[in-house]
Order: C-alpha cells, then sequence, then structure tokens
C-alpha cells in the first residue's frame, strides 16, 4: 500500500501524543498505534510566540516532507511497541512508484536513518540494510512511547543532490509527556563531559565546536565515525525540521583525535534547536545532546 493510502486512518490515534509533544498538557495516557496526517508546514511559531515564515516547498528545510523531487519515503512499519527491539521497515520509491536500489554513498553510508522522538528526548541513527528488491530494514528500540518522526537522509544514484525526507511513526504504550531540556552549553554522556561553543544564527552559518573531556582531562583518542570525528544532528523544535550540518574539513596529513570537534549549520529561523553529536571512543560511538536558541537576526 502506498503512502497516500495508508495516511488518513491513523491519524486520530496520535492526537493525545502529538498534543503533549508540542507542550500541551502532561497528563499519563496510553497511545495506540497508527500513522499520522504528513501535515502541511507553512509557518511555525518560535518561542517567543512570533510567527516564522517558511520559505517555498522548493526550498524549505529538510524533514519536513514525505515527498520530494520525485522521491518518497514510504514507511512500511508505521508503529512500534516502546521499550522492545523490534524491526523498522521502508522503501524510498521514486516517481513511478518503483523502489529505488540504487544510490550513492555519503559519509561512509548509503542512506542514514535517524528516528527522534516529538519532544526530542529520544534519538537513534541507525543504518539500515537494503534488500535486493530496495526495501530498507533495522532493529531498533525506542524507549518511551509517543509520536516519532522518521528520517531517510540519502541520494540516489540518479539524483545531483542529497535528500531528507521524513515521516511520522507511533510508538505505542503508556505514554507521559516530558518536557524541552533546557539549554545548556555542557553535557555529560557515559562518563564524558561535552562542551559547546558557538551559536546559531538565522539565516547565516554558524560554526559549532564541541570539546570532549574525561574526568576533567580532554579527550585526544577520538575515532572517525562516518568519515569524520564526530557526526552532528540538528532539529528544530516544534516541527523538527532537519538541518543540514557539515564538519570541517581535516588539514591533509594530519589526523587530529580531539579533543575538539567542529562544525558549520546554517539556520533557517529563529527557535530552539536540540543538537545530537555522535562521537566515538574506544570502538563505541557515544551521543550528546544539547537544546539552543538563536542569537541574532540573521540576514
Amino acid at each position: 500500500m502506498g503512502p497516500l493510502r495508508k495516511t488518513g486512518a491513523f491519524a486520530a490515534a496520535l492526537t493525545a501524543a502529538f498534543a503533549a509533544a508540542y507542550g500541551v498538557g502532561s497528563a499519563v495516557a496510553p497511545v495506540d498505534g497508527g500513522r499520522a496526517q504528513e501535515t502541511a508546514h507553512a509557518s511555525m511559531a518560535d518561542d517567543d510566540g512570533h510567527a516564522a515564515q517558511e520559505p517555498t516547498a522548493a526550498h524549505a528545510p529538510a524533514g519536513l516532507q514525505v515527498t520530494e523531487n520525485g522521491y518518497t519515503l514510504d514507511l512500511e512499519t508505521t508503529s512500534l511497541p516502546a521499550g522492545a527491539r523490534t524491526t523498522l521497515r521502508f522503501v524510498v520509491r521514486d516517481a513511478e512508484g518503483a523502489p529505488v536500489t540504487a544510490y550513492r554513498t555519503e559519509h561512509g553510508k548509503q542512506l542514514h536513518l535517524i528516528v527522534a522522538s516529538r519532544e526530542l528526548t529520544a534519538y537513534r541513527h541507525l543504518h539500515p540494510t537494503r534488500a535486493a528488491d530496495g526495501t530498507w530494514s533495522t532493529p531498533v528500540e525506542l524507549p518511551e512511547a509517543g509520536g516519532y518522526r522518521v528520517f531517510a537522509d540519502f541520494t540516489p544514484a540518479a539524483a545531483k543532490e542529497g535528500l531528507t525526507l521524513g515521516s511520522d511513526l507511533a510508538v505505542t504504550g503508556r505514554y507521559a509527556a516530558h518536557a524541552l531540556p533546557a539549554p545548556a552549553t555542557t553535557t555529560t554522556v557515559d562518563g564524558y563531559t561535552v562542551r559547546l561553543d558557538g551559536a546559531l544564527t538565522p539565516g547565516r552559518e554558524s560554526d559549532l565546536t564541541f570539546t570532549v573531556s574525561r574526568a576533567g582531562r580532554p579527550v585526544t583518542t577520538l575515532q572517525p565515525y562516518l568519515g569524520a570525528h564526530g557526526h552532528l544532528v540538528a532539529l528544530r523544535s516544534g516541527d523538527l525540521a532537519y538541518l543540514h550540518v557539515h564538519p570541517h574539513e581535516e588539514a591533509k596529513g594530519t589526523t587530529p583525535s580531539g579533543p575538539e570537534v567542529t562544525f558549520t549549520a546554517t539556520t533557517p529561523t529563529p527557535g530552539t534547536y536540540r543538537l545530537f553529536l555522535d562521537f566515538k571512543v574506544a570502538d563505541k560511538v557515544h551521543t550528546a545532546a544539547f537544546t539552543t536558541t538563536t542569537t541574532g537576526q540573521g540576514h
């Protein structure tokens, strides 16, 4: 069944989860399975309540559309149970509805899959495998019930540019609302402390530098991960617009291993963003999460 036929029947089942994810209420309630409708994001409000007009569809931030440039993200798995290890399956289809089976390799993989809760408190960066018929699949365990967004970041072999398509996923179980973590410049994960320097400015490129330490000492043993010494995903609070960020290129002949990793990000609008930094030490990937708000007006 194509994505358009599967959409409408499930919208009501996610109403409670999505309402809480947008900060409407804090009650605990069960969440049933289903698929949320893909909605148009013509405008959104920032944290101060000011409306921020979106660009046209051709220039909209990534991840807001299930279909773009003739390609469609078709989730075959529309709901998963919370706290259970299960399989997520999907297909990328071309303009004729046929599964795409040829991709370019970007950052070491043909496709990067991001799964994040609407509240931006749960996050997974996955690398699914593709069957000969074009079906992608990956094991996943999502910790809490509620509404989630699935992002597929890829470049079809027949396309000139990469795409990030998004679709909604329901995670079933007993739901409890969570507030977005407050902005902070440091966070701790798995015994590592990560400091963020830099700020996002709407409408212009911004440099973000992350410094990794452990027990007060700089970590100088960062390992390459997806072609760099760190991988960063930025999501806008509210609609979960997906920002493309790029690591600074390493000088030829050097092998930097920390403690700093720097990225460049372009922010489309003022607002609050959630940053997820993946870094690798001793063959294990760790994810540090930050909440940050934009500064300045940009141009």
